[in-house]
């Protein structure tokens, strides 16, 4: 079912259904001349403003709408249900299309969007040191346990290096609309798999209630010693752009210090890959550790993971740590 979003441009890309379509009712620069003459002139001044950007707009606007619904009823919203949207139906109706005008518009949606994160299913956490492969571990897992990869959703990493090799990631609010598709078709009776992951992940922020669950969620622990975490690291990014390394590189300076900043650098422009992740890990293992100590009695399964690949390691999970994660929570429920 098409779904066409008559809001402005910039309230289109600040945040939308998943899968819906821009057809503005007014440009950006038009609906602010409305606002403003709403409030100056009132309600019927406004209405006529409106329609003098509208009229021209109408031919190409059904023609539009005609070509998505291929025989299909259309879904239709504006900001709160109001004019913007019943106007659009007034049109398409005329038109001879079959409209579904969501009632309360994209805020009424939004409400449903924040609920589906605030009541996820039971959160179960993968933790592991910087370099584990947790990200790979869960896609591997998918197939048999209920997975959310906030990583993929965010289209970041979740540290320094998160956006190397990544695309541009997504307004808050749309990777908080493209979660909830992802929660809609979930069971919400078994455990969701999810990373060890901060409230930021790049410039995306998580729901304080969903992080709240995260932070007393239980963890499955995986351990990888360092050379199979900086081999996953190399591998990860063995074709990033040496620019792009060298920035992530930069800023965490502060941290790593000048010395060794300089010297990982130098080991990248080299093409040693391993070194400079080998180096990087002295930093970031430090830091996790210290993370993961202050929840170590949240920790219900741990496993050692020596020379697996990600599709072995998520394989013995599921025999051995799934079953785990299904008598905790059958256990607190009781």
């Amino acid at each position: 079912m098409p779904i066409i979003d008559v809001r402005s441009p910039s309230e289109f890309a600040h945040g939308h259904a998943p899968g819906a379509l821009n057809m503005p009712l007014f440009t950006d620069e038009e609906r602010e001349a409305v606002g403003i003459c709403y409030k100056q002139k009132g309600q019927q001044a406004a209405v006529r403003l409106g329609l003098s950007f509208t009229g021209p707009k109408m031919a190409d606007m059904l023609a539009f709408a005609d070509k998505q619904a291929k025989g299909q009823t259309i879904d239709l919203y504006c900001w709160r249900g109001g004019m913007r949207s019943a106007s659009v139906e007034w049109l398409l109706n005329l038109g001879d299309l079959n409209v579904n005008r969501w009632d309360g518009g994209y805020k009424s949606y939004r409400q449903k969007v924040l609920s589906s994160w605030h009541n996820p299913p039971p959160l179960v956490v993968l933790s592991g040191l910087t370099g584990s492969g947790k990200t790979a571990i869960l896609n591997a897992m998918a197939d048999q346990v209920q997975v959310l990869d906030l990583e993929g959703l965010a289209n970041h990493k979740g540290s320094s290096f998160g956006a190397v090799m990544e695309s541009p990631q997504p307004m808050n609010e749309q990777f908080e609309n493209n979660g909830a598709v992802l929660f809609s078709s979930m069971n919400h009776k078994q455990a969701l798999w999810i990373e060890d992951e901060s409230r930021s992940i790049g410039r995306v922020f998580l729901q304080d209630p969903f992080f709240d669950l995260k932070k007393v969620a239980p963890i499955v622990m995986v351990h990888r010693g360092i050379e199979d975490r900086v081999k996953h690291l190399t591998e990860l990014y063995g074709e990033a752009p040496v620019d792009e390394l060298i920035e992530a590189f930069d800023r965490i300076r502060k941290r790593l210090g000048d010395l060794r900043t300089t010297q990982c650098i130098d080991a990248v422009k080299a093409g040693d890959l391993a070194y400079a992740s080998r180096e990087a890990l002295r930093y970031y293992d430090q830091a996790y550790q210290k993370s993961i100590d202050m929840r170590k009695n949240q920790i219900i399964w741990s496993g050692n993971f020596a020379d697996m690949d990600h599709e072995s390691i998520a394989e013995k999970l599921i025999r051995e740590a799934q079953p785990v994660v299904e008598s905790y929570y059958k256990t607190s429920h009781e």
